[in-house]
Protein backbone atom coordinates (compact mmCIF):
# COMPACT_ATOMS: atom_id res chain seq x y z
CA UNK A 1 0.00 0.00 0.00
CA UNK A 2 1.15 2.97 -0.81
CA UNK A 3 1.05 6.58 1.41
CA UNK A 4 0.80 10.40 0.77
CA UNK A 5 2.19 13.46 2.82
CA UNK A 6 0.73 16.64 2.25
CA UNK A 7 2.71 19.13 4.01
CA UNK A 8 3.54 23.03 3.15
CA UNK A 9 6.78 23.69 4.97
CA UNK A 10 9.15 20.66 7.08
CA UNK A 11 10.82 22.26 9.91
CA UNK A 12 13.13 20.63 12.38
CA UNK A 13 11.90 19.73 16.09
CA UNK A 14 12.70 22.89 17.58
CA UNK A 15 10.23 24.46 14.71
CA UNK A 16 13.42 27.17 13.98
CA UNK A 17 13.20 26.57 10.78
CA UNK A 18 14.56 24.27 7.80
CA UNK A 19 15.59 20.73 8.27
CA UNK A 20 17.84 18.24 7.07
CA UNK A 21 16.25 15.93 4.35
CA UNK A 22 17.90 12.63 2.99
CA UNK A 23 17.11 11.58 -0.29
CA UNK A 24 18.35 8.06 -1.49
CA UNK A 25 20.21 7.42 -4.29
CA UNK A 26 17.13 5.67 -5.47
CA UNK A 27 14.47 8.76 -5.62
CA UNK A 28 13.40 9.42 -8.59
CA UNK A 29 12.01 13.20 -10.00
CA UNK A 30 8.72 13.06 -12.33
CA UNK A 31 9.03 15.57 -14.99
CA UNK A 32 6.71 18.63 -15.21
CA UNK A 33 4.55 17.00 -17.50
CA UNK A 34 4.79 13.63 -15.68
CA UNK A 35 6.05 12.02 -18.74
CA UNK A 36 9.77 11.49 -17.73
CA UNK A 37 11.79 10.95 -14.64
CA UNK A 38 15.05 10.89 -13.79
CA UNK A 39 16.88 9.69 -10.75
CA UNK A 40 17.67 12.60 -8.47
CA UNK A 41 20.76 12.38 -7.31
CA UNK A 42 22.65 11.46 -10.28
CA UNK A 43 21.05 14.43 -12.43
CA UNK A 44 23.02 17.17 -9.50
CA UNK A 45 25.61 19.45 -9.89
CA UNK A 46 28.44 18.07 -8.00
CA UNK A 47 31.17 21.07 -8.69
CA UNK A 48 31.06 24.08 -10.16
CA UNK A 49 32.78 26.90 -9.96
CA UNK A 50 33.31 30.67 -11.04
CA UNK A 51 36.92 32.19 -11.24
CA UNK A 52 39.82 34.12 -12.42
CA UNK A 53 43.17 32.72 -13.78
CA UNK A 54 44.79 35.77 -14.71
CA UNK A 55 46.41 36.71 -11.53
CA UNK A 56 49.99 34.25 -12.67
CA UNK A 57 48.88 31.73 -9.66
CA UNK A 58 45.97 29.23 -9.15
CA UNK A 59 42.72 29.57 -10.24
CA UNK A 60 40.83 32.45 -7.83
CA UNK A 61 37.49 31.29 -7.32
CA UNK A 62 34.48 34.17 -7.08
CA UNK A 63 32.19 31.32 -6.21
CA UNK A 64 32.37 27.35 -5.85
CA UNK A 65 30.46 24.37 -4.41
CA UNK A 66 32.70 21.30 -4.07
CA UNK A 67 36.09 22.11 -4.42
CA UNK A 68 39.02 22.12 -1.91
CA UNK A 69 41.22 24.36 -3.48
CA UNK A 70 42.53 24.66 -7.29
CA UNK A 71 46.13 24.36 -8.51
CA UNK A 72 47.95 26.52 -11.24
CA UNK A 73 49.55 23.87 -13.03
CA UNK A 74 51.17 26.12 -15.71
CA UNK A 75 49.71 29.15 -17.89
CA UNK A 76 46.16 28.25 -19.11
CA UNK A 77 45.95 24.83 -17.09
CA UNK A 78 44.11 24.90 -14.16
CA UNK A 79 43.39 22.11 -11.60
CA UNK A 80 40.12 22.08 -8.82
CA UNK A 81 40.26 19.41 -6.31
CA UNK A 82 37.10 18.08 -5.31
CA UNK A 83 35.50 18.57 -1.96
CA UNK A 84 34.55 14.28 -2.30
CA UNK A 85 35.82 11.87 -5.10
CA UNK A 86 33.93 10.66 -8.16
CA UNK A 87 33.54 6.94 -8.67
CA UNK A 88 36.94 5.29 -9.35
CA UNK A 89 35.78 4.90 -13.23
CA UNK A 90 36.19 8.50 -13.84
CA UNK A 91 32.25 8.03 -14.29
CA UNK A 92 31.84 12.00 -14.53
CA UNK A 93 32.21 14.58 -17.34
CA UNK A 94 31.99 18.48 -17.35
CA UNK A 95 30.88 21.55 -18.98
CA UNK A 96 32.74 24.99 -18.93
CA UNK A 97 33.64 28.28 -20.17
CA UNK A 98 35.61 31.15 -20.54
CA UNK A 99 36.39 34.33 -21.63
CA UNK A 100 39.13 36.12 -23.29
CA UNK A 101 40.45 39.72 -21.67
CA UNK A 102 41.41 41.31 -25.65
CA UNK A 103 38.83 42.58 -28.03
CA UNK A 104 39.64 39.22 -29.92
CA UNK A 105 37.80 37.76 -32.89
CA UNK A 106 37.00 35.02 -35.07
CA UNK A 107 38.29 32.43 -32.07
CA UNK A 108 36.68 29.12 -31.02
CA UNK A 109 37.22 29.09 -26.96
CA UNK A 110 37.49 25.43 -25.88
CA UNK A 111 38.11 23.93 -22.60
CA UNK A 112 39.10 19.84 -22.71
CA UNK A 113 40.98 17.83 -20.10
CA UNK A 114 44.55 18.10 -20.45
CA UNK A 115 45.43 13.97 -20.57
CA UNK A 116 43.56 11.16 -19.35
CA UNK A 117 46.08 10.73 -16.79
CA UNK A 118 45.36 14.01 -15.42
CA UNK A 119 41.31 12.64 -15.60
CA UNK A 120 41.41 11.38 -11.86
CA UNK A 121 38.38 11.23 -9.10
CA UNK A 122 39.13 13.96 -7.10
CA UNK A 123 40.46 15.99 -9.85
CA UNK A 124 40.79 17.00 -13.74
CA UNK A 125 43.60 19.55 -14.46
CA UNK A 126 41.75 21.43 -17.24
CA UNK A 127 43.13 23.17 -20.60
CA UNK A 128 42.05 26.79 -21.68
CA UNK A 129 42.86 27.51 -24.68
CA UNK A 130 41.74 29.10 -28.10
CA UNK A 131 41.71 28.88 -31.66
CA UNK A 132 41.31 31.51 -34.56
CA UNK A 133 42.53 32.58 -37.84
CA UNK A 134 45.65 34.26 -37.01
CA UNK A 135 46.65 33.25 -33.51
CA UNK A 136 46.05 30.48 -31.14
CA UNK A 137 47.11 28.94 -27.81
CA UNK A 138 46.42 28.46 -24.34
CA UNK A 139 45.73 31.58 -21.59
CA UNK A 140 45.13 32.20 -18.34
CA UNK A 141 41.63 34.07 -18.59
CA UNK A 142 40.14 36.31 -16.11
CA UNK A 143 36.45 34.59 -16.27
CA UNK A 144 36.49 30.75 -15.99
CA UNK A 145 33.42 28.44 -15.20
CA UNK A 146 32.63 24.61 -15.08
CA UNK A 147 30.36 22.48 -13.83
CA UNK A 148 30.67 18.75 -13.10
CA UNK A 149 28.66 15.86 -13.15
CA UNK A 150 28.41 12.33 -12.54
CA UNK A 151 28.22 9.74 -10.00
CA UNK A 152 30.34 9.81 -6.62
CA UNK A 153 32.41 7.45 -5.05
Amino acid sequence: MSSQLNVDTIVDKAGSGGSNIKIANTSVTVSEGGAATTTTVQGLCKVWYVGDMSGGAALSATDSFGTSSFTDVTTGIHKPNFTNNFRANKAYGFAGAHGHNTDVTDLVYSQHCHNNNDFVTGSCEIVSSFAGASNQGIFDYAYVTNQFVGDLA
